[in-house]
Formats: structure tokens, C-alpha cells, sequence
């Protein structure tokens, strides 16, 4: 691909000038392409990419759209693209979201960094207004040094205004600081604006001049951000004056004196819903009515007719860990309730606007532990799901960040089946071994997010999230999200879950699970201080974490005991389906450091807390 140059791409009248439109996604950048275009459009396929590139007349000159980015780069074929008839502009017009501002002011400072004469249209000023944003036009277009003006586009204000002043668009206050460098690139034949691209590390443009992209990037990055925020402190204000209940009550969630007691309200719901409604009701009739007592004595009668009964067959099929007992049992009568119960509940957190909210509250917080505001979405589906919320871990910015999350929700977090159990056992215990349980875990998960922070190579990503509107969720919305996310969850566990299943019948046929109980239990009597009998509930806890939980209530211990052995069990790995799932998420490396990490973090904490309860 010819970097920066169009002209292959688009029919540019000799002596035309190239008017460009710039914006973030969904700022309404259309409405005035089609106010400068009218219905002579043109469009056209940008080589290389599946992108069309739309373009038109305005008086003698050409108006060209972009695709929406958030910044001139190459990390996608919709910044290449944008990069590419950006920097090839005579002038552009850069649409701006007045309710968003600090998010799209850093694309507008990139563009006047890059020397290109800009004109700025303020738009969706009658939703800042309702927003209670006050924003002072005359101090913006001051800080910025381009003409900025006010639009509302859906209702037509200032398009008129707009395209008379596109001509008087001029080249902005810079925020880059790194001219000498940007001096020597250009030195090589390069713009500015190509210069400051190869300065930022853009590969593409880089070899157009044959030369090495430089590692600027981050510099520049914090330097455009540093200033932004500068210029946002000066001219934005929030005022009460017409704004609407949501718009106060939605200012409220984020600030951290109302914001935590309505988020601990929202996980009380949740707990509620999923951990009490779900977990319990719901599972108890699908899991034990309908699987347990109902499902598994009819397909073994089935299969015990066709295989002989005991033998290893029938054992893989319908036995204790069987293919067809409890990998369906377990997909379809424990998680699949689980998992509708918890993306429902999510679907609503998100179309109701409010999850996006408590990402932006609790980002300072998790920022401590290597991680922002968006992994409180993993953190939140663990308590439902640690093999769902591994799933989840996807959407969180870099690789360094999913580590960071697979391990503290494999270490930290108890799903709603173990929690459930774990609540049975400690009840009767009295509130001071609820609160040693709590802060021990507590404890645990705060230094080992604390630690892999420390030792991790790289840096966190900064939270980049859009608030929008608060509303009432649409239930055809939740639905079909709900929808969506439990038949993907099922597509692709399911077949784990079989694995997971075999490979446990096998090892319990062979004679493996018995051999583990017997290595584990000096570990179990001598260090934890508890029987013996706990190394099978620590195994049985691979298969299932609640299965793990429940053995321990049959044996015969102390308050103390109890303690340990449910804060032992808790941080041990977690079950065998959401080890299956670590492997396919990060790798077989990664998994097993991972687990081995648990373990030892689980026998040292639990043997840690026997200690100091044993002194008293």
C-alpha cells in the first residue's frame, strides 16, 4: 500500500482541495458528510482492506470521509485508513463529542500535532446540556489555537456555520515536544505529518522512507494525554442546570462516597439472585430433581443394557465422573442455570449503562494490582463461574492483565456452587472465624495481585471506556445477550468439560487419585493440622470446588479446623473444567505455573492461619 497517498483511490480534480472528516465512532460525522455531499456520493473500496471510503463534491473541492477511530495509527485497517487520508489533507473537519470530550480531544491534538489545518465541530451540544456539561467554546478554540464551533447535527444547528468557515481552518498549538527529533526525520523527505507517524512507530510509514520506526510512542502518548486533560480541567464544568435524574444519579455511582454503597447494594442483588435464587433454587431442582434423580438412573439403566456394569466403558460413560452422567449433569444442570442466571443479570448491568460505571469506580483500586476498571467484570462472573469468568478475561487490554486475572480468579474468587457450601460450614462457626476466613482471602488476593504487578514485565492499560446514558434495559436486549453468551459459554466448555471427565475416570480407574490422597497427607496432618481424610476433599475439589467444600462435612474438627480447611480449599486450584479452560486461554506453561502457584500459595496460607489460631 502507497502510504498517505489516495489519489489511486479516489478522483481528485486537478487543483481540488481535500476537505476530510475526522471523528471518533458514532460523533455523527455522516450528517455533515451528506450536508457538504448532498446525494453525489461516490464510494469506493480502499485496496488492501474490506473498507469502503466515501467521497464527494462540495463547490470545486472533494470531501472525503474516514472511518470513526480514536487515533491516527496502524493498529487496524480503520486507523490505516484514517492515517492514510488524514495525512494526505488539505483540511480537516474534526467532529468532536461535547459529552465526551477527554476522549475525543486526544484524535483533534494528534491532528494538529501532525501540522494539518483543523477546524473543529463541537457536536451533540443539546446532550451536554441535558448531561448538566457547561463547556466554554471561546477558552477551548483559545487552548487548541483552531476555530471551534458549537453543532448540534440531528437538529441542523451550525452545519451552515460550519462548512462557510472551512476555509479558514488553520494549524493548531502543538503538544509535541520532541521537535528536533521530528526535525531529523524530516530531514529524510518526510511531512510533518508522516515524521510524527514514523516518531510514534508507524511500521508502514517508516518503510516509505526506508528507514527504522522510532519508540516514541509512549512519550508522545503521555504528553497528548497530559494535555487534554489540561484543557479539559480549563473549559468543562458541571452544572445541575438541566440535567435530568439520571444524569445526578449517574454522577452519584461514580463517585466513590455514594458510588461503593450502591455497588455493594448491586452485589447484594446479585449475590441474591444468582447465589440464592439460582445456586440454590434453581440448581436444586435442575441439578438433583432433574439430572441427579431423574436423568443419570435412566441413561445408566440404558447403557447398562448395552455394556456390562463396572467395567471401564461403562465407567467412562455413566460412572462417578461419567460422559454421560456428570460431565451432562454438570454442563446442563449445575452451570448452564448458572451461567443464564449471571450473563441475564450482566446483560442488565450493561444495557441499563451502570457496569461501564463500576469499571470507571473501582479502576483506581484494581489499577494496585496490575489491572483497571474493566477486569471487575471477570471478578464479578467468578463468583458465579471461575470457567465462565476465565472466558471473560479476553476482553482486558493486554496479556500481562489476563495473567493477572486468570490467577487471582483461580486463587481468589469461590464460584456461587462452593460459595454456597463454604456459607453452610462457616455459619454455625460464630463471626470471628467468618472474619479470619474473609480477610485471609482478602489478604491473599490483594498481595498476590500486589506481586505479579511487581514482577510482571510490561505496564497496565489505561481504562478507555464510554459512559453512556442511564436507561431503563429493553428486555428484548437482555434476552438476546443472555442468549448469545450462555449457548457460546456451552459451545465451547462442553467439550472441555468431556475431557475433564475422562481424564479424572481414568485417573480414579488406574488407581492415580488414590496415590495423590497418600502423598498430600503429611502436608494435610503435619502442616495444616487437620485428618487426614482432608487430602480427599482437596481432591475432589479439582473435580468440582463445591464437591472439595462438601467433604469436609462429614469429618469430625474444631471450629479452627473448619477454618483452615475451607481457606486451604478455597485458594487450592480450581476445578478441573476451569483448568481446562486456563490451558486453552493462556497455555500449557502459563496453566501450570498458575497451579503450582495455588497450591503453594493455599498450603502456605492455610498452614499460616492453623499456626497463629492455634495460639489461641
Amino acid at each position: 500500500m502507497d502510504c498517505c497517498n489516495i489519489s489511486h483511490q479516489i478522483d481528485i480534480p486537478e487543483g481540488a482541495k481535500k476537505i476530510v472528516l475526522a471523528g471518533n465512532p458514532n460523533v455523527g460525522k455522516s450528517i455533515f458528510f451528506n450536508s457538504f455531499t448532498g446525494i453525489y456520493v461516490d464510494v469506493s473500496n480502499y485496496p488492501g482492506t474490506t473498507l469502503d471510503i466515501s467521497s464527494g463534491k462540495y463547490k470545486d473541492d472533494v470531501v472525503i470521509d474516514t472511518p470513526g477511530v480514536y487515533g491516527v495509527s496502524s493498529f487496524n485497517d480503520e486507523e490505516i485508513v484514517a492515517r492514510d487520508v488524514i495525512a494526505s489533507a488539505d483540511v480537516v473537519v474534526n467532529i468532536v463529542d461535547a459529552v465526551h470530550l477527554e476522549r475525543d480531544l486526544f484524535l483533534t491534538q494528534q491532528i494538529i500535532d501532525m501540522g494539518i489545518p483543523v477546524l473543529v465541530a463541537l457536536n451533540m451540544m443539546d446532550e451536554a446540556q441535558k448531561s448538566g456539561l457547561e463547556i466554554n467554546v471561546d477558552t477551548l478554540s483559545q487552548k487548541l489555537g483552531v476555530l471551534v464551533i458549537p453543532t448540534t447535527a440531528i437538529r441542523g444547528d451550525g452545519l451552515s456555520e460550519v462548512k462557510e468557515a472551512v476555509w479558514t481552518a488553520k494549524v493548531g498549538n502543538s503538544s509535541l515536544k520532541l521537535e528536533d527529533e521530528l526535525e531529523d526525520v524530516k530531514f529524510k523527505g518526510a511531512s510533518r505529518s508522516e515524521s510524527l507517524l514514523i516518531l510514534e512507530g508507524d511500521p508502514h510509514v517508516a518503510e516509505k522512507y526506508s528507514t527504522e520506526p522510532l519508540e516514541y510512542r509512549e512519550t508522545i502518548y503521555r504528553d497528548r494525554r497530559e494535555r487534554v486533560n489540561e484543557i479539559v480541567d480549563k473549559v468543562v464544568t458541571e452544572t445541575n442546570e438541566g440535567t435530568s435524574l439520571r444524569t445526578t444519579i449517574g454522577r452519584l455511582m461514580l463517585r466513590p462516597i455514594t458510588g461503593i454503597p450502591m455497588l455493594l447494594l448491586a452485589l447484594y442483588a446479585l449475590y441474591q439472585f444468582v447465589g440464592v435464587f439460582i445456586a440454590q433454587t434453581i440448581v436444586g431442582i435442575t441439578e438433583e430433581t432433574i439430572f441427579i434423580n431423574t436423568y443419570e438412573p435412566f441413561i445408566r439403566g440404558v447403557i447398562h443394557n448395552i455394556v456390562e456394569p463396572g467395567s471401564l466403558t461403562s465407567q467412562l460413560l455413566v460412572g462417578e465422573f461419567g460422559l454421560l452422567t456428570m460431565a451432562i449433569t454438570y454442563t446442563f444442570g449445575l452451570l448452564l442455570p448458572l451461567v443464564v442466571g449471571f450473563y441475564f443479570f450482566l446483560a442488565i448491568l450493561e444495557d441499563s449503562g451502570y457496569l461501564p460505571r463500576i469499571a470507571a469506580l473501582v479502576d483506581r483500586m484494581l489499577t494496585s494490582l496490575g489491572l483497571n476498571g474493566r477486569a471487575v467484570i471477570p471478578m464479578l462472573l467468578g463468583f458465579g463461574c471461575v470457567t465462565m469468568a476465565t472466558i471473560t478475561t479476553r476482553l482486558l487490554g493486554s496479556k500481562r492483565e489476563r495473567i493477572i486475572a486468570v490467577f487471582l480468579l483461580g486463587l481468589a474468587i469461590p464460584c456461587s456452587a462452593q460459595l454456597g457450601v463454604i456459607a453452610g460450614l462457616i455459619a454455625p462457626l460464630g463471626a470471628k472465624f467468618f472474619i479470619v476466613y474473609v480477610a485471609a482471602i482478602f489478604a491473599v488476593y490483594v498481595l498476590a495481585g500486589t506481586f505479579l504487578n511487581k514482577i510482571l514485565p510490561g505496564e497496565s492499560t489505561d481504562l478507555l471506556i464510554d459512559l453512556p446514558p442511564l436507561r431503563l434495559p429493553r428486555l428484548s436486549n437482555v434476552m438476546q445477550k443472555t442468549f448469545i453468551k450462555s449457548k457460546s459459554f456451552i459451545k465451547e466448555a462442553g467439550p472441555i468439560f468431556a475431557v475433564g471427565a475422562v481424564a479424572i475416570t481414568l485417573m480414579q480407574d488406574f488407581g492415580i487419585l488414590e496415590a495423590i490422597q497418600n502423598a498430600v497427607a503429611p502436608i494435610t496432618v503435619g502442616w495444616l493440622e487437620l485428618p487426614k481424610e482432608t487430602a480427599t476433599a482437596f481432591i475432589m475439589g479439582i473435580v468440582r470446588r463445591d464437591f472439595g467444600a462438601a467433604g469436609l462435612t462429614d469429618l469430625a474438627m474444631t471450629p479452627a479446623q473448619t477454618t483452615v480447611a475451607l481457606i486451604t480449599i478455597t485458594l487450592f486450584v480450581p476445578c478441573i473444567a476451569a483448568m481446562l479452560i486456563m490451558i486453552k486461554e493462556r497455555s500449557w506453561k502459563e496453566s501450570i505455573y498458575i497451579w503450582f502457584g495455588s497450591w503453594i500459595t493455599a498450603f502456605v496460607t492455610g498452614g499460616i492461619v492453623a499456626k497463629i489460631l492455634s495460639l489461641f
